[in-house]
């Protein structure tokens, strides 16, 4: 999935009314186009994550459908990547996908979650990752609910949740 230059400032725009209340600013050295990257090695991501977090967020896996900490979490506040603690979703555009992960609308701001072509398992998805960190949420789908039409289905041991006050 491509987003050309008038898709993402039309992505931005609908973001606003959504996450504004709940969106941090963005980190230290943020722009449109890039973000303060965090790098460590295998060993510092190993010890810092579960071995689920680690498998999910780094080795690009996934959790098993309706397992997830987060896939009925209905309260509100802001998902952050568990890696790197960027902010990527608030809880206003999650919605119901029955797909048994945490599904959203639409990101905080289109810079914190990148997309990538995955042609793993036969199939021609986009992937979606941590603009920062590039650990692995899961995949965009285009049949999602108004206002966009995307459904991000995300990982739960991908993300971390701050309740909002």
């Amino acid at each position: 999935m491509k987003l050309h230059l008038a898709g993402i400032a039309l992505a931005a725009i609908l973001a606003l009314p959504f996450a504004a209340a709940q969106a941090a600013p963005p980190p230290k050295g943020a722009t449109m186009t890039s973000l303060q990257k965090v790098t460590k090695t295998d060993a510092q991501w190993k010890a810092q994550l579960t071995p689920q977090q680690y498998d999910v967020a780094r080795k690009h896996g996934t959790e098993r459908a309706f397992t997830g900490k987060y896939y009925n979490n209905h309260e509100r506040g802001t998902y952050a990547c568990v890696c790197c603690g960027l902010p990527l979703f608030a809880s206003a555009s999650k919605f119901e996908s029955g797909t048994g992960w945490p599904s959203f609308f639409q990101p905080i701001t289109p810079v914190n979650v990148g997309e990538t072509s995955d042609t793993s398992y036969l199939m021609k998805r986009t992937e979606v990752h941590c603009n920062r960190c590039d650990a692995h949420l899961g995949h965009v789908f285009d049949d999602g609910p108004k206002p966009t039409g995307l459904r991000y289905c995300i990982n739960s041991a991908s993300l971390t949740f701050a309740k909002a006050p």
